[in-house]
């Protein structure tokens, strides 16, 4: 009976767990895209680190970190950088703004811009922008 009691209430704490990490996965991408749009739209001047980004979801760090890491098998950081490049390409697609301004509105300066942006999507920019206007 006893071991019973035991492995229900285990059970129930995994369950609980699993939906805890659920949430915090679901507010730190919700978060993120908010966040993104705020910088773009310039109701904030910078990017968060993770650390503050953690603080406002009401997390310590290492919990929000590990907790990503356990629901995704990634970094948060990685998807940060995800995110940012999705709405560079969003912005290089859908605007006229010049290279340099997109970099400017992700608070990025544009040398190292396309360095970033050429590391997750394997080409510049500009190249990608033009690649993607021929399609």
């Amino acid at each position: 009976m006893i071991g019973s009691i035991i492995r229900y209430k285990m059970a129930k704490n995994e369950s609980n767990s699993l939906s805890r990490t659920e949430e915090i996965t679901r507010e730190y991408f919700n978060f993120l895209d908010q966040h993104i749009a705020d910088v773009v739209n310039e109701r904030v001047s910078d990017f968060m680190e993770i650390n503050q980004i953690a603080q406002a979801l009401f997390v310590s760090h290492k919990h929000l970190t590990d907790t990503i890491q356990t629901a995704t098998g990634n970094h948060p950081c990685h998807f940060y950088d995800l995110k940012i490049i999705e709405q560079a390409k969003k912005m290089l697609t859908e605007t006229d703004l010049s290279i340099a301004e997109i970099a400017r509105k992700l608070t990025y300066d544009p040398s190292n811009f396309s360095k970033f942006f050429k590391k997750f999507v394997g080409q510049t920019p500009n190249r990608w922008r033009i690649k993607t206007q021929k399609s």
